[in-house]
């Protein structure tokens, strides 16, 4: 009896590590898309991770455990906003319009910082609907809202984050 325990464990455990090596990176950028703080991402990937070990054996019974640890890392992120730890803004003022065809870093850096000055909430719908490609169903789902409030949660954001650039767009994207 005691060897099929320890051999259950052992599966769950190796199951375990497959899926944090497999996803990790995935949840990593996440992670710094909602944060935009490299360490900060760290630290809620790394306590995601530990949330989702400690219950293994329900998780991997989920119908997805993807959108499982996703969601568990969407709460260790709002958790985290509600303590305030932190009120550290990188100091950038201006996001791209569109997406440039070629990589270019003061794009990205200019996305995030503008993500940062969102709130949690309205951070995570964008990211979940444009970064991550959800739906807004599923958005909603991860979020606990309705879908009404995906909407316009994404709405307003994206007029915010329109506005606060309109100045510096033209100086972005060529």
């Amino acid at each position: 009896m005691r060897m099929a325990v320890g051999r259950r464990r052992a599966e769950e455990r190796r199951e375990f590590e497959e899926f944090a090596h497999a996803r990790g990176t995935a949840l990593f950028r996440t992670a710094l898309l909602l944060c935009g703080d490299w360490h900060l991402a760290e630290d809620l990937t790394q306590t995601a991770l530990a949330r989702i070990y400690a219950s293994w054996g329900r998780v991997r019974q989920a119908d997805n455990t993807v959108a499982y640890a996703r969601t568990v890392l969407l709460r260790c992120y709002l958790s985290h906003r509600r303590l305030r730890r932190s009120s550290e803004l990188p100091g950038l003022d201006f996001l791209p319009e569109q997406a440039a065809p070629d990589q270019d870093p003061a794009l990205r850096v200019a996305l995030l910082a503008a993500l940062a000055e969102l709130p949690p909430k309205d951070r995570a719908v964008l990211v979940l609907r444009y970064w991550e490609d959800r739906s807004v169903e599923e958005t909603a789902a991860e979020l606990q809202l309705s879908p009404g409030a995906v909407r316009v949660r994404a709405l307003r954001a994206l007029t915010r984050l329109r506005r606060r650039l309109a100045p510096q767009l033209d100086t972005l994207v060529p």
